[in-house]
């Protein structure tokens, strides 16, 4: 008696009618359902950061959070964040600064990234490494991650400036 319901999830600032059933996931309705796929199904169990949403201005996993239990709340996507200028200075500084690799990772610590940005926009080190914990990458070493979110967040204060 799992039959999909309709509901209706607010994404990236539109309300959109979707069927979910109890067990189904907000990365599966997000990735089979609307065709957002920037948030990558990595472990499925909540252990990589890969799929790394913003629930209610915090990022959550979507792969853990249930469908029917995002109606009424906010969700942003990296397709949503698209062209903001956190996101446009995450991606210049990952760029720059090598912290792109195979890619896989860089949806969840982007969304994850600029969700400590919205929050603290002159973080250090140690409060980026704590921001992004919940994201592996097996490519980089962090550093590079690490560096490039700091670059980012110098930029944007520059251009307040």
């Amino acid at each position: 008696m799992n039959t999909p319901t309709p509901i209706t999830l607010h994404i990236n600032t539109e309300a959109l009618p979707v069927n979910a059933a109890l067990h189904d996931t907000l990365l599966t309705v997000l990735r089979e359902q609307l065709n957002l796929t920037a948030a990558k199904r990595g472990c499925n169990q909540g252990v990589c950061g890969a799929c790394t949403v913003n629930i209610d201005g915090r990022p959550m996993r979507a792969c853990l959070s249930l469908a029917q239990h995002c109606e009424g709340s906010q969700v942003k996507t990296l397709e949503g964040l698209d062209g903001t200028p956190r996101l446009r200075a995450l991606q210049k500084a990952f760029a720059e600064g090598g912290a792109f690799q195979c890619g896989f990772c860089s949806p969840g610590m982007l969304v994850a990234a600029e969700a400590l940005l919205a929050e603290q926009p002159a973080p250090d080190a140690a409060a980026v490494r704590a921001a992004l914990s919940g994201n592996l990458c097996r490519c980089t070493g962090y550093m590079k991650i690490v560096d490039a979110v700091l670059a980012a967040a110098a930029a944007l204060r520059l251009e307040r400036a």
